[in-house]
């Protein structure tokens, strides 16, 4: 009895799910070959990169690129549309500060004046009601 390698084993396996693979299915898996080989997959990974690579080649390869590229596009586009509401909102916040500002002064100015008329008034609080013995002396008069 003639002892085969474990590499020969694994080329001939895939070799046969190469061909018994229908047509337009491509897809290999390591575990397929490896228990076809009668080969640990630990084996595989370890002693037979080769193996690995021919697999890694066979495997069809999805349109990762273009995938990518629709997603680089979509991610571009949010990108522009995030910097463009990001300056709105820059310009929006000069706009409040600067108001803020101008209401700050506008209020300093209308406190002087007052703080002014008031000095030029002299004026003492009044009491509304009329006193008690102004009122008493009128009376009895």
């Amino acid at each position: 009895m003639i002892k085969i390698s474990a590499s020969d084993r694994l080329k001939s396996a895939l070799a046969a799910l190469k061909d018994s693979a229908p047509r337009g299915e491509t897809r290999i898996t390591a575990a397929a070959v490896c228990r076809a080989a009668s080969v640990s997959r630990n084996s595989l990974y370890r002693y037979h990169p080769e193996i690995l690579r021919t697999l890694r080649e066979q495997r069809p390869r999805r349109n990762v690129a273009r995938r990518s590229s629709h997603a680089a596009a979509a991610d571009r586009r949010e990108l522009s549309a995030l910097r463009f509401q990001a300056k709105r909102l820059a310009a929006l916040a000069d706009h409040f500060y600067a108001a803020y500002t101008e209401t700050q002064a506008l209020l300093g100015r209308r406190n002087q004046e007052l703080a002014e008329l008031r000095r030029r008034l002299d004026s003492k609080p009044i009491s509304l009601i009329p006193r008690v013995s102004a009122a008493r002396s009128s009376a009895r008069r």
